[in-house]
């Protein structure tokens, strides 16, 4: 496990009507502060990755689909450098990844249909708080196709 990273798991209420999803109240734990909240939607087959917020913490959820979720630490002075992790969240692994700042992530949509991601994140979005490497980079030691074990 990744120094920092922590990982809950997420309750889903079902009725006859449907379901409600939970994600992440202001007296969870992991809950610092409010930024913003938005939804990445990925096609299956499709990486979004590398990128490395530098203060932002990131609350990651599936809602609909799945997502291979990759982490990478390449802190200085980590107990974990040189980790990578990988998790399958969707609503059937139901899950919030708590990920803290200058952690490289980036995922995968997996299955037959689009993901959706939402991420609850401690700040706004910031162009200059961020950094990006593409999905095959070789300072990340991280094949994402698939494999056969």
């Amino acid at each position: 496990m990744i120094e920092g990273v922590v990982i809950t798991p997420l309750r889903q209420i079902f009725d006859e009507r449907g379901k409600v999803m939970h994600m992440l109240r202001e007296d969870s734990p992991v809950f610092s502060r409010f930024g913003e909240i938005y939804f990445s939607c990925t096609h299956p087959g499709a990486v979004k990755a590398w990128h490395m917020h530098k203060r932002m913490t990131l609350n990651y959820a599936v809602i609909h689909g799945e997502i291979k979720f990759v982490l990478y630490d390449d802190r200085p002075g980590s107990s974990t450098r040189g980790e990578l992790q990988e998790f399958f969240i969707s609503p059937e692994n139901y899950s919030l990844v708590t990920v803290p700042p200058e952690i490289w992530n980036g995922f995968k949509g997996v299955g037959q249909k689009d993901a959706i991601v939402a991420n609850c994140a401690t700040l706004s979005h910031d162009p200059d708080e961020i950094e990006r490497k593409p999905p095959h980079d070789s300072s990340i030691p991280y094949d994402w196709q698939i494999q056969h074990r």
